[in-house]
């Protein structure tokens, strides 16, 4: 069961080449999940202790806005990650996470990740180095839909 969490792990496009003992560390604060359509994943404000690796599915990531309802920001799909204010102090979602269809994801504890990252600073270079690429492709996303509102 353990070796199939890290083939999957290790098979995801967010975490393809770690090394086998990054995989190990990662499969250790690792499990499988499931999101029904509709599910709240995470709530802006609450403490952000984890991320996600998506497997299948959909997930929107939204802004809340009271009496008007969410705005949608963008959509997590099958290959791709959920969540980064896990690695970024203070630590709180800094937005709201709602599964479209039934999503599968792998979980992964963030706090105890922390901790391995500030004693393997391999492993936590790495994640950050992929976080980042994330965080710049997403708010590049951002601005292209923030621009196209702006000329409609």
């Amino acid at each position: 069961m353990r070796e199939d969490l890290e083939k999957v792990i290790g098979g995801h496009p967010f975490l393809k080449g770690l090394t086998p003992h990054h995989l190990r560390l990662l499969s250790d604060c690792a499990m499988k999940t499931t999101f029904n359509a509709g599910e709240l994943i995470f709530r802006e404000g609450d403490p952000a202790n984890r991320f996600y690796l998506i497997t299948k599915g959909e997930v929107a990531i939204e802004c809340p806005g009271g009496e008007k309802g969410s705005a949608r920001i963008s959509v997590v799909k099958e290959g791709e990650v959920l969540g980064w204010s896990w690695l970024f102090s203070p630590f709180y979602w800094n937005f709201d996470a709602r599964a479209i269809t039934t999503a599968e994801a792998i979980f992964f504890y963030g706090t105890p990740l922390r901790a391995e990252c500030e004693s393997d600073h391999d492993l936590g270079y790495e994640l950050l180095k992929r976080m980042s690429e994330v965080m710049m492709r997403r708010l590049q996303a951002t601005r292209r839909q923030l621009l196209d509102l702006r000329f409609k």
